[in-house]
C-alpha cells in the first residue's frame, strides 16, 4: 500500500474532508490557505485564499457547490467550491474553531473560541441561494461551562452534538438550544467527532488518550479504545468493522511527557471487538486528522509534518477476516 503524498501546505494540517462523492478532498492547516485536491490521484486543484490566520476547520455541503472554513482571524468565510471565490465573511469576535453545514445544504454552524471575554458560542447561519442576500447568525448557543471545541448536527438536523474542553458531550435541540443529554466519560478535550453513516452512533478522539464510541440516542458508551497517546482523530470506516485512530503529544507539550508520546501510527482497531488489527506508519510527528472515503476503499492523514498522506487499501484489507468474524 504506497500512499499518494500531498505536499501544498507549509504548517501542520489541522481538518481534512472528502466531499460526499469522495471524489474531492478538502484540506485546512495553520498556514492560511484552505486546499482541495483529487482524492485519487492527489493532484491540487486550487486554494481558497483570504483569511489570514490559522484555519480550523472546513467543511463542504452535500452538492459540493459551497464550502465553509473557520480560521483564528476571527472570521468564518463561505466560499464558491468550484471557483475558489469567497461569497460571505462572517466577522467574529474570537477564533472559528468548528464548522458544519446542515443536512440539505439550507443551513450551517460555526463555533467561536472563549477568549478575551467572549463565551463560547454556536453560531447558525441560514445559507442563502444568492451570496447578496446572505445573513449573519440568526441564533447562537452560549456555555457557560467548559468551551466548545467541535460540534455537528445530529439525525435530520434536530440537534446539535458538540464536544468541550473539558471532554464533556452535550446535545442540544437545534430549535430552542435546550440542553437534551449530556456525558462526561473524558477526562480532557475533546478533538475529534465524526458520525456513523446512519447517525445512529459516532465516535469521540480526546487528548485523554482514549476514543469512545457514543450511541446517538443515549449517549452510552458502546465501545472504548484505549491508548497510550493522545487521540487527535477518529474515523468510522463505512465499509468494514473498522475504526481509525490518530494522534501523537502536540510538539509544545512533547518535553513534558514521556519520551514515546510523541509517536503515532495510523492505528487500526476492530470496531465490535475493540482489538487493534493493524498500524500504518508513515507521518513524521503526530496526526492530526483523519478521513475515510466515502467508499471505505481508502482514507487520508493529514498530520504535524505538513504532509497529508491518501492511502488507497491494498486488495487483502477487504479480503481479510478477523478471527471471530470466521
Amino acid at each position: 500500500m504506497r500512499p499518494i503524498l500531498l505536499n501544498g501546505h507549509t504548517r501542520s494540517l489541522t481538518k481534512i474532508k472528502y466531499n460526499r462523492e469522495g471524489d474531492l478532498l478538502f484540506s485546512v492547516s495553520k498556514d492560511h490557505t484552505p486546499t482541495v485536491w483529487y482524492s485519487h490521484n492527489g493532484e491540487r486543484l486550487g486554494t481558497y485564499d483570504g483569511h489570514n490566520g490559522t484555519c480550523w476547520d472546513i467543511d463542504v455541503n452535500g452538492t459540493t457547490t459551497r464550502v465553509l472554513t473557520g480560521s483564528g482571524d476571527n472570521t468564518c468565510r463561505l466560499w464558491e467550491a468550484t471557483t475558489g471565490k469567497e461569497l460571505h465573511v462572517f466577522e467574529t469576535k474570537s477564533a472559528v474553531r468548528s464548522v458544519a453545514f446542515a443536512f440539505g445544504d439550507k443551513e450551517a454552524i460555526f463555533v467561536t473560541d472563549a477568549t478575551m471575554g467572549n463565551k463560547s458560542t454556536i453560531h447558525f447561519i441560514k445559507i442563502a441561494e444568492n451570496p447578496e442576500e446572505q445573513q449573519p447568525p440568526y441564533k447562537t448557543i452560549t456555555t457557560n461551562g467548559s468551551k466548545f471545541t467541535i460540534a455537528r448536527w445530529g439525525y435530520l438536523n434536530k440537534t446539535i452534538v458538540a464536544g468541550h474542553d473539558d471532554g464533556t458531550i452535550t446535545i442540544f435541540d437545534s430549535e430552542t438550544g435546550e440542553i437534551v443529554r449530556k456525558a462526561k466519560d473524558h477526562t480532557s478535550t475533546i478533538q475529534d467527532l465524526q458520525f456513523s453513516n446512519d447517525l445512529s452512533y459516532f465516535i469521540t478522539a480526546s487528548k485523554d488518550t482514549n476514543s469512545f464510541i457514543y450511541d446517538y440516542e443515549t449517549l452510552k458508551i458502546l465501545k472504548k479504545y484505549p491508548t497510550e497517546r493522545p487521540v487527535n482523530s477518529a474515523a468510522i470506516s463505512p465499509l468494514k468493522e473498522h475504526i481509525i485512530l490518530g494522534g501523537g503529544q502536540d510538539a509544545m507539550s512533547v518535553t513534558t511527557t514521556s519520551v514515546t508520546a510523541g509517536k503515532f501510527e495510523v492505528r487500526f482497531f476492530h470496531k465490535i471487538f475493540q482489538e487493534e488489527i493493524g498500524r500504518v506508519k508513515g507521518h513524521f510527528g503526530p496526526i492530526n486528522t483523519l478521513a475515510f472515503h466515502p467508499s471505505g476503499k481508502s482514507f487520508a492523514s493529514g498530520g504535524e509534518d505538513g504532509y497529508i498522506r491518501i492511502h488507497h487499501l491494498d486488495p487483502d484489507y477487504f479480503t481479510f477476516k478477523y478471527d471471530e468474524e470466521e
